[in-house]
């Protein structure tokens, strides 16, 4: 959304985002189409501390907790400082584990990942609920989604990372606004790309008729009886 005001398809004071202003902003800008717009719009108010507002503005997307989060790819924790403020150490850390010109969903995964990870461990007040990781599947989605190819689960790195650096669209680089609208199908199957990539279980390579999986099996039942 940032981005968004600084290119001034939303009003650069940031104030009064209303569903129009909000949908018209992400279909001229991005090609979302005004279901998803509407959905995006609908994701944001609830920023908005007032009950029954039909608007929201973006110093409400800083509030911590509510879409703002903890292990943030270019942000420090609420913890440490400012939370809405580009920190270059963390997004240094981010920029590791994108090891190739073109970012594939692993890549995005694993930066993810770690920076769960490091906030997890330094960070006293860490949070990340159930709901953060549906939100935060969805923000390391949006490279591919917004710049990338969405068959492939691929984007270039030099335009994420100019994007994150400059919160502008990386149009001096080529980019160009996707020709077709982006709808909630795309953005559901990019997120489960994600998804898939940050599961850090893999196949055993165990035959399913041998005595150690079917040792593993039953332990596996077991520990299902139990909820683990």
């Amino acid at each position: 959304m940032n981005t968004l005001a600084n290119h001034g398809y939303l009003p650069h004071d940031g104030r009064n985002l209303t569903r129009p202003v909000v949908v018209n902003a992400l279909n001229s800008a991005l090609h979302f189409n005004t279901s998803l717009g509407s959905l995006m719009f609908d994701m944001a108010i609830v920023a908005n501390p007032e009950e029954g507002a039909d608007y929201f503005t973006l110093d409400h997307l800083n509030r911590h907790n509510v879409l703002e989060h903890d292990a943030s790819l270019s942000r420090a924790d609420a913890y440490f400082g400012s939370n809405h403020i580009f920190n270059s150490t963390i997004f240094a850390q981010t920029q590791h584990f994108w090891t190739d010109p073109t970012l594939t969903a692993a890549m995005l995964a694993n930066s993810k990942i770690a920076r769960q990870v490091t906030s997890k461990a330094f960070n006293p007040n860490y949070t990340f609920t159930a709901s953060t990781e549906n939100f935060s599947l969805g923000e390391v989605a949006a490279p591919i989604i917004v710049f990338g190819d969405m068959q492939e689960g691929t984007v270039e790195r030099d335009w994420v990372e100019y994007f994150f650096l400059n919160e502008r669209l990386p149009i001096e680089l080529g980019w160009q606004r996707k020709s077709q609208e982006v709808t909630l199908t795309d953005i559901i199957s990019v997120t489960e790309m994600i998804a898939a990539a940050a599961n850090l279980i893999t196949d055993s390579g165990s035959s399913s008729g041998s005595a150690s999986a079917s040792k593993h099996k039953r332990r596996a039942d077991l520990h299902a009886g139990w909820g683990f």
